[in-house]
């Protein structure tokens, strides 16, 4: 009844709706109630009047319990995440040879007690068959492949320093470099090691000797051939030092 009383008193260019286009609720009964107001002579019922307001009090909460909700959440997970960075940041070995301004430095090892260090490395040219057959028969061009890359790998543990800029100028108590024929792959296997009592290790000593006998079986197949591979240079074992006894698990 009431709502065909409304039909007829109400104009039907009369909107329910802001005039404006706005589909915002609360502003939508308000115009509601005034026109009801206009019509009637009097407010309409509480109830009616304060559903609106309800509505849209309802609507804030929601919305002002998720922001809340998802702002406690950001700072939750940015204090997780700084603490695991914090973590990972302790437990991750850094960059001895940068400093705290990102430049390359030279390690203060003035602090370090002296004590006994050895280094192995290891390192494979791969000569390919032709090839191998010389070295083994002694018949290449230059000489003694493996004699002379012997000689150049001990030299370039000597020359580490001069070679690898950040390195220490240590003094080397050993120095061996053995080179072994391998017909199963005709390659030429190439082992270092490096020894010293000192504050700083000798790896880079070990690694530079094979890297250099490497190459120097190179230059003296190159005429040979071109395909010659120098590969696998690598530490096999080490010990002494802070870091104590390490070797490579295969």
């Amino acid at each position: 009844m009431f709502l065909r009383r409304l039909a007829v008193i109400v104009p039907r260019s009369t909107r329910f709706f802001s005039s404006k286009g706005s589909l915002d609720l609360g502003s939508t009964i308000a115009e509601l109630n005034e026109e009801m107001e206009s019509v009637f002579g009097e407010p309409p019922p509480e109830g009616l009047a304060n559903s609106g307001n309800r509505s849209c009090m309802a609507q804030d909460a929601h919305h002002n319990a998720h922001v809340i909700l998802g702002s406690t959440n950001d700072k939750f997970a940015a204090q997780e995440l700084s603490s695991i960075s914090h973590h990972l940041g302790e437990n991750k070995p850094g960059l001895s040879h940068v400093g705290s301004t990102g430049k390359a430095q030279m390690v203060d090892v003035s602090p370090k007690e002296n004590s006994s260090r050895t280094a192995i490395a290891s390192c494979k040219v791969v000569l390919g068959k032709k090839v191998f057959d010389l070295v083994l028969a002694n018949q290449m061009a230059k000489g003694d492949v493996l004699t002379v890359a012997k000689i150049a790998g001990i030299n370039g543990a000597k020359h580490t320093s001069t070679l690898i800029p950040l390195c220490h100028n240590i003094t080397l108590a050993h120095v061996r470099v053995d080179l072994r024929l391998n017909p199963e792959d005709f390659s030429v296997e190439i082992e270092g090691e490096a020894a010293s009592t000192g504050k700083t290790g000798v790896e880079m000593e070990a690694m530079t000797a094979v890297s250099i006998a490497g190459l120097t079986v190179y230059d003296m197949c190159k005429a040979a051939s071109k395909d010659i591979q120098v590969t696998d240079i690598r530490l096999e074992r080490k010990t002494g030092g802070k870091t104590g006894y390490w070797c490579r698990e295969e």
